[in-house]
């Protein structure tokens, strides 16, 4: 069989991102086409390598698998791709300096759930939401193509906050996986256990702990604020789809506080009228900063 062009590869990333409904795929639409078709490829990439271990096909071996994915990511460095979306990934590796090395670390990361499922501290818990999330963050900013290092703290910062709330949003799910990813210490501070998680135990205590992990996760979304406006103004202009996903994630946060924490409700969810709307109005508020001129 012959190999995928790059076109035909293209294609099947940018119909995998779209179908998976996720709420990066909003913040993708307001890109120029050869930015959002390489982040449509790098989605994919990062979904199917997280699915190895998340959602393993009967009889897969997800430590087998990433190895194959650490091969296959090689390979399109060296311009020997066999899978589409490293095919994908391959051209858009002639514009888009991306290091192997932060796709590497991710796939790292990933392979940390198959052998880690609790963590006793915040500082346990970093490297994994560094390697996850963070990571992903700096590989966005060679396809939006910034030019301050300072970028950099902004991209980790928010990978950070959007990790934490993700894991918010799952506590009970990831606990029924036998995954609980925020911090024993936690949890012995303020009086709430694993075990009133399973059981499903609603207390005070719960609210508590819930409290203190929000405000963790906003500090992170305020410390990437502080940095996105030390940034000169041609990386603010580069991020505008790294603060629509600060517009949706956060407001995924802020709606979780105002339920008083649903951890054992559906999953915290904004429609998608509210996350094209968020997308629409910090586009167009990027557009009108971008063209008042400086009072003098």
């Amino acid at each position: 069989m012959n190999p995928l062009s790059p076109t035909e590869a293209q294609a099947l990333c940018t119909s995998y991102t779209k179908d998976s409904g996720s709420n990066f795929y909003y913040s993708f639409l307001f890109l120029p086409r050869p930015r959002r078709e390489a982040m449509y490829t790098i989605y994919a990439l990062c979904r199917m390598v997280d699915s190895a271990v998340d959602d393993p096909p009967p009889g897969s071996k997800p430590l087998e698998v990433l190895a194959t994915w650490r091969q296959e990511v090689s390979a399109a460095y060296q311009g020997q791709p066999t899978l589409p979306v490293t095919i994908s990934l391959a051209a858009h590796l002639k514009d888009f300096n991306i290091p192997e090395q932060l796709i590497q670390e991710l796939i790292s990361g990933v392979e940390m759930d198959l052998t880690i499922t609790r963590y006793a501290t915040f500082s346990d818990l970093y490297p994994y939401c560094y390697r996850v999330a963070s990571v992903v963050g700096l590989i966005c900013l060679k396809i939006f193509k910034t030019q301050s290092p300072q970028a950099e703290e902004y991209a980790v910062n928010l990978g950070l906050a959007f990790q934490l709330t993700n894991m918010l949003r799952d506590l009970y799910s990831d606990a029924l996986e036998n995954r609980i990813y925020l911090p024993q210490e936690d949890f012995q501070r303020f009086g709430y256990s694993v075990d009133g998680l399973l059981e499903k135990r609603s207390s005070p205590a719960l609210i508590e702990f819930m409290k203190f992990q929000c405000a963790r996760a906003h500090s992170y979304y305020q410390q990437a604020d502080i940095i996105l406006h030390t940034l000169p103004p041609s990386d603010q202009n580069a991020l505008v789809v790294a603060e629509i996903m600060r517009g949706v994630y956060s407001t995924i946060l802020k709606k979780i506080e105002s339920q008083n924490y649903p951890v054992f409700g559906p999953r915290t969810r904004i429609s998608s009228f509210q996350r094209l709307s968020i997308a629409s109005g910090i586009w167009l508020r990027s557009l009108f900063t971008r063209h008042v001129a400086p009072s003098m």
